[in-house]
């Protein structure tokens, strides 16, 4: 599927463009805002290197990956960036993730950032299962997605290895069926 667009009453997800690595830098190359995400913060270089790799996977047939620019309908702004991944390891699922801005945080828009990649992937591409992993420390995160309608499913011990140290991964997903009664 391509290009993908997808809105919600404040936000759009659309195909991410060359324009965009600064955006993103100011997203995967804040300390803050990569906190709890499973990389320390990138060059624009790297940046860079992520942004061309996600505009060249958007055309691939098969589609395996859905990179996308978050952006405020009213300003056109990019404020954070989703992501669906189909997991070759279950049938018709995918994981996900999703970013913002810091100075995004704390109006809703990590609920609609969900609520849109969790649309596009039961919706649009017909899954079956979607889930995402979050560190145990980001309670934002896991507010979020449970406001979504995603149930906590367990701890993946010693997933992640960032600043040195292994991480925890707590899980959350859905089902299709659970989309369909919560977005009715």
């Amino acid at each position: 599927m391509y290009p993908v667009t997808r809105t919600s009453p404040r936000l759009a997800l659309r195909e991410l463009g060359i324009q965009d690595v600064d955006a993103v830098l100011a997203i995967y190359g804040s300390p803050e805002a990569t906190e709890h995400l499973s990389f320390e913060p990138r060059t624009r270089e790297q940046v860079g290197d992520i942004v061309a790799r996600s505009i060249a996977s958007a055309t691939a047939e098969p589609r395996s990956e859905y990179a996308l620019a978050v952006v405020e309908r009213d300003t056109n702004e990019l404020i954070g960036f989703g992501r669906l991944a189909m997991d070759p390891h279950q049938q018709r699922a995918a994981t996900f993730g999703f970013a913002l801005r810091p100075d995004a945080w704390g109006v809703g828009y990590g609920l609609e950032t969900v609520r849109l990649l969790l649309g596009l992937g039961f919706e649009d591409l017909g899954l079956h299962r979607v889930w995402g992993a979050r560190s145990p420390l980001n309670e934002a995160s896991a507010k979020t997605m449970t406001a979504a309608g995603m149930v906590e499913e367990g701890t993946i011990r010693g997933h992640i290895r960032k600043a040195g140290r292994w991480r925890d991964s707590v899980v959350h997903a859905m089902l299709e069926d659970e989309w369909r009664a919560v977005s009715r």
